[in-house]
């Protein structure tokens, strides 16, 4: 006999809420990554241990459950952005790489995983997330995006001229033209998911550095702390606001 659960994957559905919660996750990614390696002083390499570890865990634990858990999924994506960001900031500032060609590799490192992926699994829809590999490849594909969105958000920011709120308007802009070809075009779907994932990292990148930046350095000053105390709260309740149900798999 099959049940309605067969045919769920452990992802949420693609709807509004689901956006809105990833770019609120990906902005503390920034502040809560930040605020451990920059304002208390560990370092980038203690902060890939700090976060790495639990986002390890954590996707052991997403590919080990039996059903879409909200909490654990939202949690893994947290875990992943902090992570990401970490790793970024070290490889683009201690690692000497700079903004520009840790990017270009990044983006590289993404690319790559959706290909092996295409050509190992026939599909990169997150629709086909009902098995141990597709779940690995999707979580090793969206770890590459978080830190590839920090050091692109850097580079527009910093080296790009755009500051902190001119990045995130144009990467804003990019997902709201994406938005318009999802609802005005056939382009596919997966292609555009993609495209809207890796973008919302940069946007968060950006925002999350003008909420915390000092005026001088065009933010707003409100400290890492507050920022991500903020964020968390923020994200606290638009899990309890946003309905939470999984996505359809097939």
């Amino acid at each position: 006999m099959t049940h309605d659960t067969d045919h769920l994957a452990k992802v949420p559905a693609l709807t509004l809420g689901f956006w809105i919660i990833k770019i609120l996750a990906t902005t503390l990614g920034e502040t809560g990554a930040d605020l451990v390696t920059q304002q208390y002083g560990e370092g980038y390499l203690v902060g890939i241990a700090v976060f790495g570890v639990p986002l390890v865990a954590l996707v052991a634990a997403q590919i080990r459950a039996k059903r879409f858990v909200p909490l654990l999924y939202w949690a893994t994506i947290l875990a992943s952005t902090t992570a990401g960001t970490a790793l970024a900031d070290y490889f683009t500032r201690d690692g000497g790489l700079g903004y520009a060609l840790g990017s270009a590799i990044l983006l590289g490192c993404v690319m790559a995983s959706l290909l092996v992926w295409r050509l190992v699994l026939g599909t990169v829809s997150v629709a086909s997330l009902s098995n141990a590999r597709a779940e690995a490849f999707y979580w090793i594909t969206i770890t590459f995006s978080q830190t590839l969105g920090t050091a692109l958000g850097d580079w527009s920011a910093d080296d790009g001229g755009l500051g902190y709120l001119g990045g995130a308007a144009v990467f804003g802009g990019l997902i709201a033209v994406l938005a318009l070809l999802y609802w005005r075009t056939g382009i596919s779907r997966v292609a555009l998911f993609w495209s809207a994932f890796i973008l919302t990292r940069p946007l968060g990148a950006t925002v999350g550095d003008f909420l915390d930046k000092p005026h001088a350095q065009g933010g707003l000053d409100l400290g890492r702390d507050w920022a991500t105390g903020a964020l968390v709260l923020a994200i606290a309740l638009a899990l309890w606001l946003v309905p939470q149900r999984a996505g359809r798999a097939h």
